[in-house]
């Protein structure tokens, strides 16, 4: 973890971060406790919205960009190399003094590492606790600009960006989904961890929805959803779905939801997605979702609804419908 890491560089690995003046942090860990660092002085930056919420809850300033300069940056790498890149060519933009760039061998520490040899003088790497840390002194804003990335077209003509879920296209289970929608979906509609807006696009083709609800935690992934979906029936909120109140009772809810944060599957994601779907539900409301098949969300469904059926799918996806939420109803 970055923790053990920042203690070996600040502690006789020649890491030096300046006495005075604000420290920008792009995406720690949410379990991270930042020791060595001045909390006073950090800024974590995350546009992750529940890991936006959870730092800010332990007092720490927050934001999910960057708009200021800073006497240091520190990046702690994502999975998307893409994303990565994009991240320390932000970091060195907006940093007077050294820049930080820590994380695991999974998600490419090595590889990330090697790409800045090429490129300019790196010092460390700090090993620890299967990753790495190193650390240049920011060049030219403009050194690293071929690393910048942000939303793009894709060849179906939707915009997404590095580090969203499904960047590169549509994403199968949510193309079987669209395939299973009714045409008569009607009223108020949420698309609850709307990414950048495929399945609320399709939603929205149906005349008799009144407004669309797209609920999405990631910043980048509502602001691409911004783009493709331009039907006036469209609100958008940045938030987490487990957690999110609506302005009033849902006719129905459609979503993919998401099952990992990490790299191992975490059933209980996509089972609070569907516990949400049932409180946001009105008493008549339907709930239509897609699911990896090998995903155990059907005790759920059963317990939160009196009525689910398995619409078919396919040998790698499971679609379901559900009414009646349970909750709605008492």
């Amino acid at each position: 973890m970055i923790d053990a890491r920042m203690q070996l560089a600040l502690n006789g690995g020649g890491l030096d971060l300046p006495e005075e003046g604000r420290i920008a942090v792009f995406q720690p860990p949410v379990d991270a406790d930042l020791e060595g660092l001045p909390a006073d002085r950090c800024l974590i930056i995350h546009d992750f919205k529940p890991y936006f919420d959870a730092w800010a809850a332990r007092g720490y300033d927050v934001a999910h960009s960057t708009k200021d300069r800073y006497a240091a940056a520190i990046v702690c790498l994502p999975r998307s190399k893409v994303e990565a890149r994009a991240l320390i060519a932000e970091a060195c933009a907006v940093s007077d003094g050294v820049v930080v760039i820590d994380g695991q061998k999974t998600d490419g520490a090595d590889s990330i590492l090697r790409e800045m040899r090429a490129r300019v003088t790196v010092k460390g790497p700090v090993s620890k606790a299967h990753g790495k840390m190193f650390w240049i002194t920011a060049p030219a804003a403009d050194f690293f600009a071929d690393w910048v990335a942000g939303p793009s077209q894709t060849e179906g003509g939707f915009w997404t960006a590095p580090g969203v879920f499904s960047a590169d296209g549509v994403d199968l289970a949510s193309a079987l989904l669209v395939e299973a929608l009714p045409e008569k979906l009607s009223g108020e509609v949420a698309d609850l961890g709307a990414g950048w807006g495929y399945l609320s696009a399709h939603i929205l083709s149906r005349p008799k929805v009144q407004t669309l609800h797209l609920v999405e935690a990631g910043d980048m992934a509502l602001e691409c959803a911004r783009r493709n979906v331009t039907d006036q029936r469209a609100r958008f909120y940045w938030d987490d779905a487990v957690t999110w109140q609506p302005p009033h009772r849902m006719d129905a809810v459609v979503m993919n939801p998401p099952f990992h944060t990490g790299r191992a599957a975490e059933p209980r994601i996509g089972q609070a997605f569907v516990a949400t779907a049932a409180r946001i539900l009105s008493g008549h409301g339907d709930l239509w979702m897609v699911a990896n098949r090998h995903l155990p969300y059907e005790a759920e469904l059963n317990k939160r609804f009196s009525f689910v059926e398995e619409l078919g799918g396919d040998a790698r996806f499971k679609l379901f419908h559900a009414a009646r939420p349970t909750r709605a109803r008492r």
